[in-house]
């Protein structure tokens, strides 16, 4: 264990690749961690980075504050976005999404225990072929904003101030803005629920974050959103 640094490794992919260019191109425009040292060997990547400031936003500290909690969230959200999209070195297009999507099913990397409730079954696909195909069918318009990709709660450090660093940036890039909107919202509503560790916490409700975006909540890009995660 390191007190300022952490080491990731993981096996080369499009997503390692993306973090290392995402981590370089996001330097000074938003919190991430400083890259020390990159290397590759034997077909895994190693990046040794600065440690992030603060502590996650599912620490019990915000997990029982939900107001500010939410409050920063969406300040972060807001940060992120406002970064200028030009000279982007990584897209995260929904073409390309559902690509890679289509490579997880062909290769049988879709994890259906892992999914979130009806999403398959009785009242849900039948299986991650049928999900890829109804969200081919029904993919939405974009308008392209810098997008993490993964914003759940783990992946955001905070502190009283405001963001202090994010993290895991495989499919950080341009995408629509509801991606983030999506996963942030199934993570606030999974922790608060119980889901991960079967605590539950009082005091949230969805119009909070929605109130704190500013903006009204399309229940039918999130639910896209959230089904499309389904298949990484």
């Amino acid at each position: 264990m390191f007190d300022s640094v952490v080491l990731k490794i993981q096996p080369v992919s499009i997503e390692a690749d993306n973090e290392i260019q995402m981590l370089q191109w996001l330097k000074g425009k938003i919190p991430v961690p400083n890259i020390i040292e990159h290397t590759i060997e034997n077909e895994c990547s190693y990046i040794l980075m600065t440690k992030c400031e603060g502590i996650m936003s599912c620490d019990q500290k915000y997990m029982s504050n939900p107001v500010k909690q939410v409050e920063l969230l969406a300040e972060s959200l807001h940060k992120l976005w406002s970064i200028p999209t030009e000279d982007c070195p990584c897209s995260w297009s929904l073409d390309k999404r559902l690509r890679h999507a289509e490579d997880n099913v062909i290769s049988g990397n879709v994890s259906i225990e892992d999914a979130q409730p009806d999403t398959f079954g009785q009242n849900g696909f039948k299986n991650p072929e049928e999900l890829l195909n109804w969200l081919i069918v029904n993919k939405p318009e974009e308008t392209a904003v810098i997008s993490h990709g993964d914003f759940c709660l783990p992946n955001i450090f905070l502190n009283n101030k405001g963001l202090t660093g994010l993290i895991d940036l495989g499919r950080s890039g341009t995408a629509d803005r509801w991606q983030d909107i999506a996963l942030v919202y199934r993570s606030l509503s999974n922790n608060y629920n119980g889901v991960y560790d079967g605590k539950k916490y009082p005091g949230f409700k969805d119009e909070m974050l929605f109130d704190a975006l500013g903006i009204k909540p399309d229940w039918e890009l999130i639910h896209y959103y959230i089904l499309l995660d389904e298949l990484f």
